[in-house]
């Protein structure tokens, strides 16, 4: 597998390939869980033209307040075009995106932040059925004007409850499940035993990196959030870069650190290419890399599914659940 270079690398110090997403979606919440075991048949609903009035009306009776804008934009862009008015009104900036989500912007001056979060949560609550979005977000932000305005680090999601994944199925089996940064709202804390929240990408290979050293059986699920949410979505190709060397240098501190029995996959839960003009999710092949001292550093080609993942996992622990999907590669990494 040449994964776009000229000469395939001719000795691999880990197994490497990619997976293939089989669930209807590109969305967070569709990959994440489908790397976890459960692959979506049905798409999470999508609003081109903004939510049914029955649910902003609603929204807007339970909250107390008014909702601006109420269709597709860019996240950077809505609050340079609305966040004026909000400052005024105090109404809220609700929007999507082509990814099943309600995203609720307000300033934090204005709205305070456990006022927006418990804004999200009504929103959810309200957001079922046949308008069960994958997730709420409430995108907080501060500046004084229209020039200046800028999303803070205080983003937090509010996810559905997903079907049994590989978490619950560790869990239940009294396994660690530890979850870093935005794991816990992907999967809205169902089968997590341990939870970090982070801000950025330093924050979370600084909590990895404290964690390798922690004694405890099971699973260390990590997301680096800074890849899509502010390289991917914003094209922004050298921070793109940038951050992939960041994580590279972190990793060669990062490596020696593991012990004999543990085992490092690297992958992602969808594609958001910063060189292409779209600033959406784009759906491609994900990297799978995998690394340990008893790891064989076999090619494992194109897998069929994301759940791949999931199966192999549980079968490192020996525990099992027909309802985890995938096929398992342990056999081909183990030495």
């Amino acid at each position: 597998m040449k994964f776009g270079f000229e000469t395939p690398f001719q000795n691999p110090i880990g197994a490497y390939g990619k997976c293939q997403e089989v669930s209807m979606g590109k969305d967070t919440t569709t990959g994440h869980w489908e790397m976890a075991g459960h692959i979506s048949r049905q798409a999470f609903p999508t609003y081109p033209n903004g939510f049914p009035d029955e649910i902003i009306e609603e929204f807007k009776r339970r909250t107390g307040r008014g909702v601006l804008v109420n269709k597709p934009y860019s996240g950077t862009e809505v609050i340079k075009d609305y966040g004026e008015e909000h400052l005024k009104t105090g109404d809220l900036i609700v929007y999507t995106s082509a990814d099943s989500v309600f995203q609720i912007a307000a300033h934090e001056e204005k709205v305070p932040l456990e006022e927006l979060y418990e804004y999200c949560r009504i929103a959810r609550s309200i957001l079922t059925g046949k308008n069960a979005v994958g997730r709420v977000i409430a995108r907080p932000f501060l500046g004084d004007s229209k020039g200046n305005f800028y999303r803070t680090k205080n983003r937090h999601d509010f996810s559905l409850v997903p079907p049994e994944t590989m978490l619950n199925n560790l869990e239940s089996n009294g396994y660690d499940v530890i979850a870093v940064g935005k794991i816990k709202d992907i999967f809205a804390g169902s089968g997590i035993t341990e939870s970090y929240h982070t801000r950025d990408n330093t924050e979370g290979m600084d909590k990895t990196m404290e964690l390798v050293d922690k004694d405890f059986t099971g699973l260390c699920f990590v997301n680096l959030v800074d890849f899509d949410m502010i390289y991917g979505h914003r094209n922004d190709v050298d921070g793109y870069a940038k951050a992939y060397t960041d994580f590279d240098k972190w990793l060669e501190e990062f490596l020696p650190k593991l012990r004999e029995n543990d085992v490092l996959m690297i992958t992602a839960d969808h594609g958001c290419d910063p060189s292409t003009p779209s600033t959406d999710h784009s759906r491609e092949y994900v990297p799978i890399l995998i690394y340990g001292k008893n790891v064989n550093p076999v090619n494992l080609g194109i897998r069929e599914t994301y759940s791949d993942i999931a199966k192999t996992i549980d079968d490192m622990f020996g525990v099992f659940s027909d309802k985890i999907e995938g096929k398992s590669f342990l056999n081909e990494i183990k030495k």
